[in-house]
């Protein structure tokens, strides 16, 4: 014989509030994780306590029609498994899960009717803000978002033009990084260095950068060496077999991210060269597996958890009402790392 099974009664904030020895307002603003209000972490703790204990859930459905916010905000990224993007992510969800927020994360592929699709999507989702890195999206196509009051940001590779729109970007200087590698290189004695590049996304910012290194050291720019990947390990596989061919061959090699150059590592391992004996190779982006590779990879760092958290806090300063009106533009920083490869 089965036991009638009993409907609990759903906890609320007023018993959380009692059990805690605190006001339901106060329950409130540790839940909105209200940072300006100044309460004393012993309180914090003893309401998050409470919330244990009673098992209970805010209700979000409620806090929306309320504050009219969806508490969500939107990632959109060109490629989910390149190990770069998932290390921006988890940047971008620790500010935002501090600050009461859910992340949903948006992939692209690079292709520009997927990021269309993308943006439709989070106008339909009533999304309260957009982190994107778009490689065919420009100003004037996330209009329709800002004037619905959604603010964006952009993590582009190079500087964009203000407007009077609200649009914020966050930028990695990819020329000025291009030029530290290569610069690199030719200090290191290279006079042939070969590129790996991408055409999309930072990829011509990139190639810039490459060429304005080998100009001011007064070295000759050979477009034979200038070979086209795809950002990915076989792109840069067979953008290095293509320098191979070359006769005579480069000394170096740059590539415009660290899968490129991974592939490329391959490559030349095929062929039986040693790396950096024979060839020196370096990377863009300083993902996880750069240092575990065997020559492990020279590569230029992003600090990607920084950079996603940066993009969170100024998505969320717009959403609070402390960012200044208008776009703004804001540079991340970049760092040369030696390891083995070069």
């Amino acid at each position: 014989m089965h036991e009638k099974a009993t409907n609990k009664k759903r906890p609320t904030q007023a018993e959380v509030a009692r059990l805690a020895e605190v006001s339901q307002s106060t329950v409130s603003q540790v839940l909105n994780n209200n940072l300006a209000i100044t309460l004393p972490s012993g309180t914090r703790q003893r309401v998050w306590d409470a919330i244990q204990q009673l098992g209970y859930v805010p209700d979000g459905a409620a806090r929306s029609l309320r504050t009219r916010k969806t508490y969500t905000l939107a990632s959109i990224i060109p490629d989910i498994t390149n190990p770069f993007y998932p290390a921006v992510e988890r940047g971008i969800q620790d500010v935002a899960e501090r600050h009461g927020y859910d992340l949903i994360v948006y992939n692209t592929d690079g292709i520009a009717e997927k990021e269309r699709k993308c943006l439709h999507s989070v106008q339909r989702s009533r999304v309260d803000g957009v982190i994107g890195v778009f490689f065919h999206t420009n100003a004037e196509h996330l209009r329709p978002l800002l004037e619905r009051n959604i603010p964006v940001v952009r993590l582009e590779g190079r500087a964009q033009e203000l407007g009077s729109w609200p649009l914020d970007t966050l930028y990695i200087d990819s020329v000025g990084g291009a030029q530290t590698a290569v610069g690199y290189l030719i200090g290191r004695g290279h006079g042939r260095i070969g590129m790996i590049v991408g055409s999309k996304g930072p990829g011509p910012a990139r190639l810039l950068g490459y060429r304005q290194a080998l100009t001011a050291a007064g070295l000759p720019v050979l477009e034979g060496l200038i070979q086209a990947g795809d950002f990915t390990e076989q792109g840069g596989y067979q953008a290095m077999q293509a320098l191979l061919s070359l006769s005579p061959q480069p000394t170096a090699v740059f590539a415009a991210n660290d899968l490129m150059a991974m592939g490329a590592l391959v490559a030349l391992r095929e062929a039986g060269m040693a790396v950096p004996e024979d060839m020196a190779v370096i990377g863009f982006d300083d993902i996880p597996a750069a240092r575990l590779m065997r020559p492990s990879l020279t590569t230029i760092t992003l600090f990607q958890d920084k950079l996603g958290r940066r993009a969170a806090e100024m998505l969320l300063e717009r959403l609070d009402g402390s960012a200044l009106e208008g776009g703004r533009c804001e540079e991340s920083p970049y760092q040369l790392i030696i390891r083995e490869s070069a």
